[in-house]
């Protein structure tokens, strides 16, 4: 029964678990970021996301590629390349997350950190599924 149900929903649930150890990867790279940089200050701050992207992209392009969407792409230059650019779209969305609520409404930056995270993971998986690991190019 479970295993029906897995199977069913394989590439969801797989992309969830993916998105939840690339989430943990990306807080991590931005816990060290927090370690050496102030982060109450906005430059520093926008640092400190950009490194955590890279982190969190480089992680999720290896791990979506072989345990989610299962790509037989020969071409990974172009796929990675794709991938990597429909993440720049999701990193300014993030960037304004994380510009918009701590500086302006207040929110506290790890809360912020993970409201950003749900609406950036909803957008990547549109993004890999329609755009990048679309089996019917």
């Amino acid at each position: 029964m479970l295993f029906k149900l897995y199977k069913k929903y394989e590439e969801i649930i797989n992309y969830l678990i993916v998105g939840v150890l690339t989430t943990v990867v990306s807080w991590l790279a931005y816990a060290v970021c927090k370690l050496f940089m102030n982060v109450d200050n906005a430059f520093q701050m926008q640092l400190a996301v950009i490194i955590r992207w890279i982190a969190g992209v480089v992680f999720a392009y290896f791990t979506n590629r072989k345990y989610v969407f299962k790509s037989k792409n020969t071409n990974m230059i172009k796929e990675a390349f794709d991938f990597t650019t429909s993440r720049l779209v999701t990193l300014f969305l993030d960037m304004f997350v994380m510009w918009l609520l701590p500086t302006v409404f207040g929110v506290n930056d790890w809360i912020s950190t993970f409201i950003s995270a749900v609406l950036v993971t909803v957008t990547n998986y549109i993004f890999s599924k329609f755009l990048v690991f679309n089996k019917k190019k």
